[in-house]
């Protein structure tokens, strides 16, 4: 048997899942409140004692990795390391942009066999964090800081369609006007979704340094000029 504390906060969200051998059976989530510092301390007591209560040993602490806001990141992050420091767990890092494919995935929303997945992240006007995915979840572009025009997906939407999602995805559709674009809506990083991606993790080892895990910050923004259109 596998517990995983599943803490996210990287947007105006804030949400704690429990997972127990690849099933959520707690969860809460905030989407009203602006003190993620405050909220997500009554979330994870909460958690806690269910864990406690049901007699379920508490093996990994999971977290969102970012990229995202400063302040949700740090304040979740110093979350997730002050309880593996106080019950001796193993940190489990979970990147937010690869957490918001996992609806997208769950509930079969891609028709297309060779579509592609692009998850975004709003940072500010026409600035985006992105990566791109197969249905897989294999990476065919690598976390990029993103300033969208016309033509930056030019060279994945002219082979194939690309599905955009995320709280950064629906102002670039203003400008992305290809027909392979495609858009999904009301996708959100969510607690409750990383256990799959946590366990993979956890399957192959892959865990964090407490002392020196730092997630990625949207503040760390650098991006190109984008192109003049003609």
């Amino acid at each position: 048997m596998s517990c995983i504390l599943n803490i996210e906060t990287s947007t105006n969200i804030c949400s704690v899942a429990v997972s127990v051998d690849s099933a959520c059976v707690f969860e809460k989530e905030d989407r009203a409140s602006i003190n993620h510092n405050e909220q997500l301390g009554n979330f994870v007591d909460e958690a806690l004692s269910f864990i406690d209560n049901h007699a379920v040993p508490i093996d990994f602490v999971a977290v969102s990795s970012g990229p995202g806001s400063y302040t949700g990141l740090r304040i979740g992050t110093s979350m997730a390391k002050g309880i593996c420091y106080g019950r001796d767990l193993k940190l489990v890092a979970v990147p937010t942009l690869e957490l918001l494919c996992v609806p997208v995935l769950l509930r079969e929303m891609v028709k297309e066999d060779n579509a592609l997945l692009c998850p975004m992240l709003d940072a500010r006007r026409m600035e985006v964090y992105a990566q791109v995915f197969d249905r897989t979840l294999k990476e065919v572009r690598e976390i990029r800081a993103d300033i969208v025009d016309i033509d930056t997906y030019k060279e994945f939407l002219d082979q194939r369609p690309v599905y955009f999602f995320g709280n950064g995805a629906e102002k670039c559709m203003e400008v992305i006007s290809h027909p392979n674009a495609r858009l999904i809506k009301g996708i959100e990083p969510l607690a409750k979704n990383m256990f799959p991606l946590a366990e993979k993790r956890i399957a192959v080892q892959k865990f964090e340094d407490v002392a020196y895990f730092v997630p990625m910050y949207l503040k760390d923004f650098v991006a190109k000029k984008p192109k003049k259109l003609l």
